[in-house]
């Protein structure tokens, strides 16, 4: 059973001082040394994330045998020490910081230490240490300073990754990008294995399907014991947020989606989901700000980045209402049009539209995870609609792209996960209103692994390019987005592999689009049959690399 936030903060003490479990607040008692007898705790990686100007969080979790049966990667009950070191150089000879966090059973020996006093806009190495065992070298990047001059920025970022589906080879060519930052859109897990896609493997912890804490902290660590998502997140800091497959497929707030039938018993259903968050905190680089209260998780959040950017992460699951008309809708579904429909709550809400007035930035970037922009699954006179997405909930959509505009954001752009399909689409204030002024853009970005390996172009794509004339591009493939921004372009690069069930595909650009400062909506930059001079080549200027990165 999932423990509750003040189990949580009071669990983990050292001699007489209560110590704040897996940060860097504790006390000046050092825990004995483990015994690691030749495994290593380290197998599931290292990472960072959440950059502000002056720091970011590190993570990670003791687990010399990730996979042992019951959840505690083969950690015993005891508490134990962990010591962290971060540098400007990758052999440490320039540390800035140390301390030391107490790695505890209560959340399976992680910790999220939280590190502060950096310089702006500067690249760091850190590393780990328990007992005599030394981790792997990790990356990160602080952000610049609020309203300092930021000429360029570089991300990417991904979705939607089935264990069973295929391999991540993904990542590997994402860890060689030159890159600030990552940001994942949701889907990091899958609470069960949906499809047995990889050549020559059995399907391990994803065949059961996760319901418990147990059952989700093994599904994270089969996925986080793959190399190329270890090295990912080793070589930069990530920014990540939650869709449905992390608890449940298709839920929403406390409703249960398509899972086991016996969880759809509400108060099962909550028990679930609590488990849920709490091994989401337990595997990611969140701050004690994420910490999950019972059932409940705060992840929409902001991110600053000089005068260039700001990302503001939202959450469309824990506080939107159940799905109108079972999910799928014609126009004739009234429910998706009510006004006290919510896909975000009337808190996140106001959150977001407050921090469109407040914001001096250049580039409004939105995570986002299910398609924003009105997608007609129908070429002909009909309308038919996902109502799982923000079609669902048509007066949150025009609250915020209407509130944007009004507020005057100088460039919106969506960033959504979800859909397992490459899309680039303009996104009008008023669907129904064919002359509505277009007031931002939307880049929906594939699966690293779903399904299959995925095609160029299907029936679903010539059909949703037919009755959708916002859409700009279609594509089916696996990969991830890869974006380069400064003051004038947002570049935008659709990276694809041609296959995932065997591993050691090569990667390319499939196409390319740009939004221009000032003007709303995509424009197509360059693809394999059409060059342009506005398809300038990235600046593939390494920054520093840490050991054993590709």
């Amino acid at each position: 059973m999932a423990l509750s936030r003040r189990q949580l903060l009071r669990a983990g003490a050292a001699g007489s001082a209560a110590v704040l479990v897996g940060t860097s607040a504790v006390s000046s008692a050092r825990l004995p040394s483990p015994r690691w007898r030749g495994e290593d705790p380290f197998g599931l990686g290292v990472a960072s994330g959440d950059p502000t100007p002056d720091g970011v969080v590190l993570w990670t979790r003791l687990a010399p045998d990730p996979l042992a049966p019951g959840g505690r990667g083969g950690m015993g009950w005891d508490p134990v020490t962990v010591e962290y070191e971060v540098a400007h150089d990758e052999s440490f000879r320039q540390v800035v910081t140390r301390g030391t966090a107490v790695a505890a059973r209560e959340l399976a020996h992680s910790v999220h230490p939280e590190i502060h006093g950096l310089d702006p806009a500067r690249w760091y190495f850190y590393r780990f240490r328990a007992g005599s065992a030394i981790s792997p070298v990790g990356r990160t990047r602080t952000a610049p300073a609020a309203g300092q001059p930021t000429p360029r920025m570089r991300f990417a970022f991904a979705s939607c990754r089935s264990w069973s589906s295929g391999f991540y080879t993904a990542y590997e060519h994402m860890s060689d990008e030159d890159l600030d930052l990552v940001v994942h859109l949701g889907d990091y897990i899958y609470e069960r294995g949906w499809r047995r896609g990889r050549e020559g493997t059995s399907m391990g912890a994803d065949r059961d399907e996760a319901v418990d804490l147990p059952g989700y902290r093994l599904r994270y660590a089969q996925y986080k014991a793959e190399q190329p998502l270890r090295e990912a997140h080793a070589a930069f800091p990530w920014i990540v947020t939650i869709d449905d497959h992390e608890v449940d497929n298709n839920s929403a707030a406390d409703a249960p989606g398509l899972g086991i039938d016996i969880y759809r018993i509400s108060a099962l259903f909550r028990r679930r989901r609590a488990a849920a968050f709490q091994a989401l905190y337990e595997h990611q680089p969140l701050r004690i700000g994420q910490l999950p209260s019972g059932e409940g998780m705060h992840l929409h959040r902001r991110y600053r980045f000089g005068d260039l950017a700001q990302i503001t992460m939202l959450d469309t699951r824990q506080y939107r209402d159940r799905q109108a008309c079972r999910g799928n809708a014609t126009a004739h579904c009234a429910d998706r049009l009510d006004t006290d429909r919510t896909i975000l709550g009337a808190q996140q809400r106001n959150w977001l539209l407050d921090g469109f007035t407040n914001s001096p930035a250049r580039w409004q970037i939105i995570g986002n995870q299910v398609a924003m922009g009105q997608t007609d699954n129908d070429p002909g006179p009909d309308t038919v609609l996902s109502s799982d997405s923000w079609d669902g909930y048509v007066a949150d959509r025009n609250t915020l792209l209407g509130g944007a505009a009004d507020r005057g954001v100088r460039n919106l752009v969506v960033i959504t996960g979800d859909r397992h399909q490459n899309i680039a689409a303009d996104l009008r204030r008023d669907y129904p209103d064919p002359e509505s002024p277009v007031v931002g853009a939307e880049i929906s970005g594939t699966s690293i692994t779903s399904a299959g390996d995925g095609t160029d172009m299907n029936d679903t794509g010539r059909r949703l390019l037919a009755a959708n004339p916002d859409m700009k591009f279609f594509n089916a493939q696996r990969g991830y987005v890869r974006v380069d921004l400064d003051h004038q372009v947002w570049r935008n690069d659709f990276r694809v592999v041609p296959y995932i069930r065997r591993p050691g595909a090569p990667i390319h650009t499939r196409a390319s689009f740009v939004v221009r400062d000032q003007v709303p909506g995509v424009t197509e930059a360059w693809r394999p049959d059409t060059v342009v001079e506005d398809a300038a080549p990235f600046d593939t200027s390494p920054g520093p690399r840490a050991g054993g990165h590709r």
